[in-house]
């Protein structure tokens, strides 16, 4: 080990030693390219590709303009909030706006992954099924006993207060998203310089969505899920050495990996798979299975088909304690919960909370069961998803423009340019993605519209704004149960 050199002791005026001055901590800096592949790692994932293969070239329009004017602004915006206030996005609403809507928003957080899990294992169960019986993708009944046996299996692990869990996501990344994606896309040009036509034409007239009137663009709003979670990665901006100048460059090679992930595969896939005929849940198995077909390699598909299944699981348990815990603790200081959900098991987690999350999650994912066609019920949940998700958007944008004028002194490692012209672009996008998710879009036909209406505004509205709002007019003084040594975290 070094040893540190001697620093001479400063004089007083009169010969005398004085104290040492105080030095700061040395802060471990990361660079701006490491915090982009950080960003990237948490936003790509091979999930979405079949939703937006469905259009074919016109899906890099598609992903395009959601990143203009929903991840550019998220990340920005957020940079800017988590460089000046601690807490998270309850504190940046709890100061800008009040602290009833902070619950709202880390309530939303939260909720969201209600109708997060189901589609995402509802992802699992049809990659599954490629690795056992192909047939079994479509099957309602197999899509919700996976959801169930997952996701209680996640609890189970998670309750155990399990370290190292979190280490499964990076490794997901290469895993689930990086090497199945490299892949499909060689494989998809090999596929057609091999003289197969694409199953998706590829000529300029094609580079835009066809106009069948606003139902035609719904399957946009999926992309705003896909963008979601910048807030989290903004933390990260006051590890920068020169924030103002390297998060945008950060944030801007975030976007173009991010894009690249989310393109290349979902072309690839519509360069095999013909969009009639793919399943939202299966369609990544769908194209693999084609492709390897075409080189006599189909013993592949179980291999990648594993591969895609860890990642997601992986996720899922790196995902699954977080917001209920940050849920948590804002409860246990403000009140917010009732004291049976704010119980720790001997573990220190969150069981009750997990819990009750997971009867919500059984409910959601019998619904597979007697929705008709699984593609169907993976759509409507992500819209859900998303919706819920949006309204923590809506806030935190308004929420950012009340604090740079309330706060305007206010120390900030990072100052968002045009802070009020990107919160507008941000907030009328995310408005106009939660209005459009309420209409059926018209790849699924002649479905009973009113149906669609009272499961996605019921999933939305309800979980999103009618629960927390009963929970906070029903709290109760007793209901804060903070030991006094906690810091508050507004």
């Amino acid at each position: 080990m070094d040893v540190p050199a001697r620093r001479s002791v400063p004089l007083d005026a009169a010969g005398e030693q004085s104290s040492p001055p105080k030095t700061k901590r040395t802060m471990a800096y990361i660079s701006w390219v490491a915090l982009a592949l950080m960003t990237t790692s948490s936003v790509a994932s091979l999930r979405p590709s079949p939703t937006m293969a469905v259009y074919g070239l016109a899906s890099i329009f598609l992903y395009v303009i959601p990143a203009l004017v929903f991840l550019l602004p998220t990340a920005l915006v957020s940079a800017e909030l988590a460089s000046g206030w601690e807490g998270g996005v309850y504190n940046w609403v709890s100061q800008g706006l009040s602290k009833p809507l902070g619950f709202l928003a880390v309530w939303c957080q939260f909720a969201m992954t209600i109708f997060y899990y189901p589609s995402l294992l509802g992802f699992v169960a049809s990659t599954l099924a490629y690795v056992i019986n192909p047939d079994l993708a479509g099957s309602g009944v197999w899509t919700a006993v996976v959801i169930m046996v997952c996701y209680w299996s996640g609890v189970w692990v998670s309750s155990r207060g399990t370290s190292g869990v979190a280490g499964l996501a990076s490794g997901g990344l290469i895993i689930g998203t990086l090497v199945p994606g490299a892949l499909l896309v060689i494989l998809g040009v090999a596929f057609l310089g091999q003289g197969n036509e694409s199953a998706a034409p590829m000529t300029a007239d094609h580079l835009l969505p066809a106009w069948a009137g606003l139902s035609s663009l719904v399957l946009i709003v999926n992309n705003f899920l896909s963008y979601s979670g910048m807030e989290m990665n903004a933390v990260h901006v006051s590890s920068l050495r020169r924030p103002g100048r390297e998060f945008p460059r950060a944030m801007f090679l975030a976007m173009a990996l991010v894009l690249l992930i989310f393109i290349l595969p979902a072309l690839a896939i519509s360069w095999i798979v013909p969009a009639d005929e793919l399943s939202l849940t299966a369609g990544v198995m769908q194209a693999f299975d084609a492709v390897f077909a075409a080189f006599d390699s189909q013993w592949l598909t179980p291999i990648l088909g594993v591969m895609l299944v860890a990642a997601s699981l992986g996720g899922m348990l790196t995902w699954l304690a977080g917001p209920s815990k940050g849920l948590l603790l804002i409860s246990r200081q403000e009140g917010y919960l009732p004291p049976v959900l704010q119980r720790l098991n001997k573990h220190g987690v969150q069981q009750n909370i997990m819990v009750a999350q997971g009867l919500v999650t059984t409910v959601i994912a019998l619904a597979y069961a007697f929705i008709p066609d699984v593609s169907s019920a993976y759509w409507i949940f992500s819209v859900i998803t998303t919706q819920v998700y949006l309204i923590m958007y809506l806030l935190m944008f308004v929420a950012a423009v009340r604090l740079r004028r309330s706060q305007p002194d206010h120390p900030r490692g990072y100052r968002a340019p045009m802070l009020t012209a990107l919160c507008g672009v941000g907030f009328a996008a995310s408005l106009a993605a939660l209005l459009i998710g309420f209409v059926p879009p018209s790849q699924f036909g002649s479905s009973n519209v009113g149906v669609y209406l009272l499961i996605v505004a019921g999933g939305a509205l309800g979980l999103g704004l009618l629960v927390p709002f009963l929970f906070y007019k029903l709290r109760k003084p007793s209901w804060k149960t903070a030991d006094p040594e906690e810091v508050p975290i507004a």
